[in-house]
């Protein structure tokens, strides 16, 4: 395992904690990629040719000041929005020019998301809503054992059937967390995801020896 420090832009940087790992590996790269919205006659480049490549197995934290372009980066990433110029790169493919049915293929089976707001269903129980990924989906394993293990490993074993209003904060991020993991995704891409946490330490560090080989990115 080592320590990887890199500066992507002026005001961006990324740390990367990367285990020992052998040859075959999944890679998912950024190649010249800029984000420009526009508003009022005005262009604001929130990311300006990035580079970089995120692989199985790290633990990466993307740095900055606010407004640094963090969570479009993270958006990208993750196929919620695309570049306005440059690449985002899987299996020497742009995933941007995938059909809309393959590019929801591809977040189902490689993508797990942590917002900072939780978007958890109001009327679902935990249990449910860790589980809702999977409604529309044919997956090998049993739906409801799997959200039942991820719960109990995120320490929540006694709340399965608990509404979102019924948990605290906290308890709401962990059920986020295993909704996130539900479909075992390469990458987990966590926007700000110690911001509802009871304890701001060790809880990061406990999700990734939950995700094991996932790739965890977050902000």
């Amino acid at each position: 395992m080592y320590i990887f420090l890199r500066q992507l832009c002026y005001s961006l940087n990324i740390l990367k904690i990367i285990k020992n790992r052998g040859n075959e590996v999944q890679k998912l790269g950024c190649v010249n990629v800029s984000k420009v919205f526009k508003g009022d006659g005005v262009e604001t480049f929130a990311l300006e040719k990035i580079n970089t490549c995120f692989v199985e197995g790290e633990l990466v934290a993307i740095v900055g000041p606010s407004g640094s372009g963090k969570s479009t980066l993270l958006s990208l990433i993750g196929a919620l929005d695309v570049p306005s110029e440059g690449e985002i790169i899987y299996r020497n493919e742009s995933i941007h020019k995938y059909s809309q049915n393959r590019l929801a293929d591809f977040r189902f089976e490689h993508i797990g998301f942590i917002f900072q707001q939780f978007h958890l269903l109001p009327a679902l129980t935990a249990l449910e809503n860790v589980m809702s990924p999977l409604f529309s989906r044919k997956v090998s394993c049993n739906k409801k054992e799997r959200a039942e293990s991820l719960l109990s490993q995120v320490g929540l074993a006694d709340k399965l059937h608990a509404l979102p209003s019924q948990l605290s904060g906290g308890q709401q991020q962990r059920v986020v967390i295993a909704r996130a993991l539900v479909h075992e995704p390469s990458w987990l891409l966590a926007d700000e995801p110690t911001g509802n946490l009871d304890t701001d330490t060790g809880e990061l560090i406990f999700v990734f020896n939950v995700c094991d080989n996932t790739t965890i990115v977050f902000e």
